[in-house]
């Protein structure tokens, strides 16, 4: 994969990684110094004889990672990073906004107990944001919307999205 040698500046991008690995390569990653993300979500398990609670990723099999072109090879070296996401020999950088948006959900799934579903990348909709509530700040894809809307958050670059259930009057329409 290319990486123009001039692109000092952090960005963050989508690391693809062994099947399972995504916990253990964002301390991997950590501990070399760049700075990481890796959404979970928290569900209970039940076993014959107790009950836990894990942690799952939210995009399997992808860890997200802040780095500049300098330190490509050092993260393309870490164990379990299979590639670094991109498209026709170039690197497909994240958004910053997407990976706020990510992390907006990730906090409120974890004050609601909600779980998010998988939704089709290319479903199509308007681009919205939630005005008010756990989720404020959040921007996403409007798909339903029947009394509650369901909005999709999608990341471009692993082509991946999840998707919650939200009162129709924390939501307006974001132009983008």
């Amino acid at each position: 994969m290319f990486v123009h040698p001039g692109s000092q500046a952090p960005v963050w991008y989508a690391c693809r990684t062994r099947a399972r690995a995504e916990k253990q390569v964002d301390r991997l990653l950590r501990r070399v110094g760049i700075e990481t993300f890796t959404p979970l979500v928290h569900r209970e398990r039940e076993w014959v004889d107790r009950k836990k609670r894990v942690s799952f990723p939210m995009f399997p099999g992808y860890t997200f990672a802040r780095f500049s072109g300098a330190e490509y090879l050092d993260v393309l070296r870490t164990p379990g990073v299979v590639h670094v996401v991109g498209a026709a020999g170039r690197l497909t950088p994240l958004r910053f906004e997407e990976i706020e948006s990510v992390r907006r959900l990730e906090a409120g799934l974890q004050e609601t107990g909600q779980i998010p579903k998988p939704v089709d990348f290319l479903v199509p909709g308007i681009p919205i944001e939630v005005d008010r509530g756990p989720f404020r700040g959040m921007r996403g894809i409007l798909l339903e919307s029947r009394g509650s809307a369901r909005v999709a958050i999608r990341l471009g670059a692993v082509r991946a999205a999840v998707s919650v259930v939200l009162e129709r009057s924390n939501i307006r329409r974001f132009a983008v």
